[in-house]
């Protein structure tokens, strides 16, 4: 009998199967990412609606946390590069079948637009946050006028800053289409990002996309019902959180159902959550924890129960936190080897 010796770089270490390249700062840039995509779309759509002032935490108030979501995603992402300075390169040109050249110019576009938005409602609540803190008087006092009285009267000190404030008030509603676009577009790319690594059977299914804007879309309402200062607002965001829960869980089970009626690979991918290693952390800490007990808890508020908002809010932007955190290591774990 003659034997063949076979030498394969199938198996190089923390290359394949196990890609170990990807650490906590992915899943926080795809998390923070898509809080804000919700924060704005959510933002966007009231105003589109004319209920600025109907809810207003919502159209003025959280949308102050998406640059900040933005800026800290990114940053986030500029610690996992390994060369940062070239980052720029990605502004030189745009491909149009490049998930990453999508989300670069998404990003690029989208943040100061964040920005403006915020800015065109500051006049509205700077009021409100005035003499809370002194390092914040120190903040407004570098873009609004004082009175002799050492009080702020509201306006720009910068001539440029009112004609802008102006330009957008008047055109606030196409700025809202935009943004709104826009952010269903960030919310999308966040689960686009890893569905187009074919090797990775995990991330490689359409289910991804909508599922991560889907999840954006809670955590953003989450948010929106921590911050609500009236129990109608918070209500609102409670039985929209309750739709995209639901929503969530049917794209989880429709993931599964498709993955085990694929490939041997597809189906040893889903084992992993079937009874592997990710089976506790993914079904106690994301459905169970992150969707169904918030789900049980803002369904018993609508029906008057007494439900500390806070708790069923807090669980879901956990459960999406933990969720990205869990696919991405997930998919790493896991290629194409037949």
């Amino acid at each position: 009998m003659k034997e063949k010796l076979i030498i394969s770089g199938r198996h190089i270490l923390n290359l394949d199967p196990h890609l170990h390249m990807w650490h906590w700062q992915i899943p926080l840039y795809l998390f923070l990412g898509g809080l804000a995509a919700g924060i704005l779309f959510f933002a966007s759509f009231m105003a589109i609606r004319g209920n600025d002032e109907k809810y207003p935490i919502s159209v003025k108030y959280t949308p102050i946390i998406a640059p900040f979501a933005l800026i800290l995603g990114l940053g986030a992402l500029m610690l996992d590069l390994k060369n940062p300075l070239f980052s720029w390169q990605l502004y030189t040109t745009f491909r149009i079948e490049s998930p990453m050249s999508w989300g670069a110019w998404t990003l690029m576009f989208i943040t100061p637009l964040s920005i403006v938005w915020v800015g065109s409602y500051l006049k509205e609540i700077v009021p409100k946050i005035w003499n809370k803190k002194k390092f914040i008087n120190k903040l407004l006092k570098i873009l609004f006028k004082e009175t002799n009285e050492g009080k702020a009267n509201w306006e720009w000190k910068f001539n440029f800053l009112i004609k802008f404030e102006t330009y957008v008030i008047k055109f606030r509603k196409p700025v809202a289409w935009t943004m709104l676009v826009s952010s269903v577009i960030l919310g999308i790319y966040t689960g686009i990002l890893l569905s187009a690594f074919n090797a990775r059977p995990l991330w490689n299914t359409s289910v991804l996309g909508p599922l991560f804007l889907t999840s954006g879309l809670s955590t953003a309402a989450a948010v929106n019902i921590i911050f609500a200062k009236t129990k109608k607002e918070r209500m609102l965001y409670s039985r929209i959180d309750i739709v995209l829960i639901i929503i969530e869980l049917f794209l989880i089970v429709h993931m599964f159902m498709g993955f085990l009626a694929g490939t041997e690979i597809k189906i040893l991918t889903a084992q992993m959550f079937l009874g592997g290693q990710f089976t506790i952390p993914f079904w106690v800490l994301v459905v169970g924890l992150g969707l169904i007990i918030p789900l049980l808890l803002e369904s018993l508020e609508l029906k008057g129960f007494h439900i500390p908002p806070i708790i069923p809010a807090i669980l879901v932007l956990l459960g999406g936190l933990f969720f990205r955190f869990i696919m991405v290591e997930a998919g790493q774990f896991i290629g194409y080897l037949f």
